[in-house]
Protein backbone atom coordinates (compact mmCIF):
# COMPACT_ATOMS: atom_id res chain seq x y z
CA UNK A 1 0.00 0.00 0.00
CA UNK A 2 3.02 2.30 0.37
CA UNK A 3 4.10 1.98 -3.26
CA UNK A 4 2.79 4.91 -5.34
CA UNK A 5 1.90 5.04 -9.01
CA UNK A 6 4.21 8.03 -9.57
CA UNK A 7 7.25 5.89 -8.78
CA UNK A 8 6.44 3.07 -11.21
CA UNK A 9 4.53 4.65 -14.11
CA UNK A 10 5.90 4.55 -17.63
CA UNK A 11 5.70 6.92 -20.57
CA UNK A 12 2.19 7.19 -22.04
CA UNK A 13 1.72 6.40 -25.71
CA UNK A 14 -0.77 8.90 -27.09
CA UNK A 15 -2.37 9.60 -30.45
CA UNK A 16 -4.59 12.48 -31.49
CA UNK A 17 -8.32 12.12 -32.10
CA UNK A 18 -7.74 12.56 -35.84
CA UNK A 19 -5.18 9.77 -36.13
CA UNK A 20 -6.38 7.06 -38.51
CA UNK A 21 -7.06 3.57 -37.23
CA UNK A 22 -4.22 2.37 -39.50
CA UNK A 23 -1.71 4.81 -37.99
CA UNK A 24 -2.94 3.86 -34.52
CA UNK A 25 -2.24 0.20 -35.25
CA UNK A 26 1.27 1.16 -36.39
CA UNK A 27 1.80 3.22 -33.19
CA UNK A 28 0.63 0.28 -31.08
CA UNK A 29 3.20 -2.06 -32.61
CA UNK A 30 6.07 0.40 -32.92
CA UNK A 31 5.75 1.24 -29.22
CA UNK A 32 5.06 -2.37 -28.19
CA UNK A 33 1.99 -1.53 -26.09
CA UNK A 34 -1.54 -2.86 -25.92
CA UNK A 35 -3.34 0.42 -25.23
CA UNK A 36 -3.19 3.90 -26.74
CA UNK A 37 -4.51 7.02 -25.06
CA UNK A 38 -6.34 9.42 -27.35
CA UNK A 39 -5.86 13.11 -26.63
CA UNK A 40 -7.25 16.36 -28.02
CA UNK A 41 -5.06 18.98 -29.68
CA UNK A 42 -4.76 20.56 -26.21
CA UNK A 43 -3.45 17.30 -24.72
CA UNK A 44 -6.68 16.49 -22.85
CA UNK A 45 -7.58 12.81 -22.41
CA UNK A 46 -10.50 12.09 -24.73
CA UNK A 47 -10.41 8.32 -25.07
CA UNK A 48 -8.66 4.99 -24.95
CA UNK A 49 -8.25 2.42 -27.69
CA UNK A 50 -7.04 -1.13 -27.11
CA UNK A 51 -5.46 -3.66 -29.45
CA UNK A 52 -8.77 -5.54 -29.33
CA UNK A 53 -10.66 -2.43 -30.52
CA UNK A 54 -8.17 -1.97 -33.36
CA UNK A 55 -8.24 -5.63 -34.37
CA UNK A 56 -12.06 -5.72 -34.49
CA UNK A 57 -12.05 -2.64 -36.70
CA UNK A 58 -9.27 -3.90 -38.99
CA UNK A 59 -11.14 -7.16 -39.57
CA UNK A 60 -14.26 -5.28 -40.69
CA UNK A 61 -14.98 -3.91 -44.14
CA UNK A 62 -13.92 -0.38 -43.23
CA UNK A 63 -11.06 1.62 -44.74
CA UNK A 64 -8.78 1.89 -41.71
CA UNK A 65 -6.70 4.53 -43.52
CA UNK A 66 -9.67 6.90 -43.57
CA UNK A 67 -11.40 6.12 -40.27
CA UNK A 68 -10.27 8.30 -37.34
CA UNK A 69 -9.53 6.49 -34.10
CA UNK A 70 -12.01 8.78 -32.31
CA UNK A 71 -14.85 6.79 -33.92
CA UNK A 72 -13.88 3.51 -32.23
CA UNK A 73 -12.33 4.66 -28.93
CA UNK A 74 -13.85 4.39 -25.48
CA UNK A 75 -14.69 7.95 -24.46
CA UNK A 76 -14.54 9.93 -21.27
CA UNK A 77 -16.16 9.58 -18.74
CA UNK A 78 -16.09 5.79 -19.33
CA UNK A 79 -12.33 5.58 -18.85
CA UNK A 80 -10.79 4.17 -15.70
CA UNK A 81 -7.83 6.30 -14.62
CA UNK A 82 -5.26 6.53 -11.86
CA UNK A 83 -3.31 9.40 -10.33
CA UNK A 84 0.36 9.72 -9.35
CA UNK A 85 -0.49 9.62 -5.63
CA UNK A 86 -2.72 6.56 -5.80
CA UNK A 87 -1.25 3.32 -4.42
CA UNK A 88 0.09 0.85 -6.95
CA UNK A 89 -2.08 -1.77 -5.25
CA UNK A 90 -5.24 0.27 -5.96
CA UNK A 91 -4.18 0.72 -9.59
CA UNK A 92 -3.60 -3.05 -9.87
CA UNK A 93 -7.08 -3.71 -8.46
CA UNK A 94 -8.56 -1.39 -11.09
CA UNK A 95 -6.75 -3.28 -13.86
CA UNK A 96 -8.06 -6.60 -12.60
CA UNK A 97 -11.61 -5.58 -11.72
CA UNK A 98 -12.17 -3.76 -15.03
CA UNK A 99 -10.30 -6.41 -17.06
CA UNK A 100 -8.10 -3.88 -18.84
CA UNK A 101 -4.40 -3.86 -19.69
CA UNK A 102 -3.40 -0.29 -18.81
CA UNK A 103 -4.52 2.83 -16.97
CA UNK A 104 -3.72 6.38 -17.95
CA UNK A 105 -2.01 8.25 -15.13
CA UNK A 106 -3.70 11.64 -15.14
CA UNK A 107 -3.55 15.07 -13.58
CA UNK A 108 -6.77 17.07 -13.29
CA UNK A 109 -6.50 20.41 -15.02
CA UNK A 110 -6.98 23.35 -12.69
CA UNK A 111 -9.55 26.03 -13.47
CA UNK A 112 -11.65 23.61 -15.47
CA UNK A 113 -15.44 23.62 -15.17
CA UNK A 114 -15.54 20.00 -16.36
CA UNK A 115 -13.46 16.97 -15.50
CA UNK A 116 -10.52 17.44 -17.86
CA UNK A 117 -7.35 15.44 -17.46
CA UNK A 118 -3.84 15.61 -18.82
CA UNK A 119 -2.16 12.25 -19.43
CA UNK A 120 1.18 12.15 -17.61
CA UNK A 121 1.93 8.43 -17.58
CA UNK A 122 0.76 4.87 -17.97
CA UNK A 123 0.46 1.93 -15.56
CA UNK A 124 0.08 -1.46 -17.16
CA UNK A 125 0.02 -5.08 -16.11
CA UNK A 126 3.68 -5.15 -17.13
CA UNK A 127 4.55 -2.35 -14.68
CA UNK A 128 2.78 -4.22 -11.88
CA UNK A 129 4.47 -7.52 -12.78
CA UNK A 130 7.93 -5.89 -12.77
CA UNK A 131 7.33 -4.49 -9.30
CA UNK A 132 6.08 -7.85 -8.07
CA UNK A 133 9.22 -9.58 -9.42
CA UNK A 134 11.50 -6.91 -7.90
CA UNK A 135 9.78 -7.34 -4.53
CA UNK A 136 10.31 -11.10 -4.74
CA UNK A 137 13.98 -10.62 -5.55
CA UNK A 138 14.42 -8.17 -2.67
CA UNK A 139 15.29 -5.27 -4.98
CA UNK A 140 12.63 -2.99 -3.53
CA UNK A 141 12.49 -1.68 -0.01
CA UNK A 142 9.46 0.26 1.05
CA UNK A 143 9.29 0.03 4.82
Amino acid sequence: MKLRVKDYKSVPIVVSENTSVYDSIVALFVNDVGTLFVVSDQGILEGVVSRKDLLKTALGKIDVNQLPVSIIMTRMPNIVTTTPEESLWTAARKLISHEIDALPVVRRLANSQEDKFEVIGRVSKTNITKVFVDLGLGRLEFF
